[in-house]
């Protein structure tokens, strides 16, 4: 026996007064109506319906039984519309998990735009740079820029890509001889992000697009690019860091590109989210949001 389909018999029953109009409101037929409610009551052990050949009155314990069952059915429906809703519109809390430096330079300025589209929503946003397990920290969306991602059972769609540049000091560059080719750079003091995947290895691209990769080091290593850059504005060495943290100090001059002719391989901006069949309004806004914002290289 199916218990919701029955209930839903009985209820439609005593709400419209026979067999005959709650079949037809239910588009099955008489026979299976009547079924439905004989085996709901073979299953309580009690009689729900006195019936006579033109009409029917609920028993005590049918009025009883019909008052709960009704009260089932009014917040099975409730909590079906509810859902309905969260899978139409983007509400609740939204938790997003970004690099250090990308989510408070970047994130930070594009994110109200997207709260004030989606005014249901909640975000918790937390940056860091450790690679956090989005199910068991309870992250709905993972930012990320990187060149290669491990493998994992984590959706990953590409965002964008970001420029990576190498920056010094101006007062570094007068004191120290400027790096004219790759190789230059083991002999100069490089500020080493140690997040990267091979911290101490740069590579460079030249004009004719050979690669070239160096060793180098330094006196300064860290865990955020966010004091790397510091350092480089204070004239201790050279950074390797994305363009869009050091925009602003390129613009003022207070940092000058090195080897401008040649490139490092650009980061590519990634969303990772978990597999699901049924991929949350919220989840889908925000991940269609960030890519509309960063359309090329950034």
């Amino acid at each position: 026996m199916d218990q919701l389909a029955a209930l839903r018999a009985l209820r439609r029953v005593v709400e419209l007064g026979s067999f005959t109009a709650a079949a037809d409101a239910l588009g099955i037929s008489h026979t299976i109506v009547s079924r439905q409610v004989r085996q709901l009551e073979e299953h309580l052990g009690a009689q729900l319906l006195n019936r006579t050949t033109r009409r029917f009155a609920l028993t005590d314990a049918g009025r009883d039984y019909y008052e709960a069952a009704r009260q089932v059915l009014d917040t099975l429906d409730d909590a079906d519309r509810n859902i309905g809703r969260h899978q139409a519109e983007p509400t609740g809390t939204l938790r997003i998990n970004a690099p250090m430096a990308f989510g408070t330079i970047e994130v930070a300025q594009w994110l109200p735009g997207f709260m004030a589209r989606y005014p249901g929503l909640q975000v918790d946003l937390v940056c860091n740079d450790r690679m956090v397990d989005l199910i068991e920290d309870g992250f709905d969306v993972a930012l990320r820029l990187a060149r290669e991602l491990p493998d994992s059972t984590l959706v990953a769609k590409r965002l964008a890509s970001s420029k990576v540049v190498l920056a010094a000091s101006p007062s570094y560059l007068r004191q120290h001889d400027a790096p004219a080719t790759p190789s230059d750079l083991a002999q100069h003091n490089c500020l080493v992000y140690t997040a990267a995947a091979r911290p101490n290895e740069w590579t460079l691209a030249g004009p004719d697009g050979a690669e070239q990769t160096v060793t180098v080091r330094g006196t300064l290593q860290a865990n955020t690019n966010i004091a790397l850059r510091a350092a480089a504005v204070a004239g201790l060495g050279i950074a390797n860091a994305a363009a869009f943290i050091l925009r602003e100090e390129l613009a003022r001059g207070t940092l000058v590109e090195v080897l401008p002719g040649y490139t490092v391989k650009p980061r590519e901006l990634y969303a990772l989210y978990p597999q699901n069949r049924h991929l949350s309004p919220k989840v889908r806004a925000f991940v269609d949001y960030a890519a509309s914002v960063y359309i090329n290289i950034f």
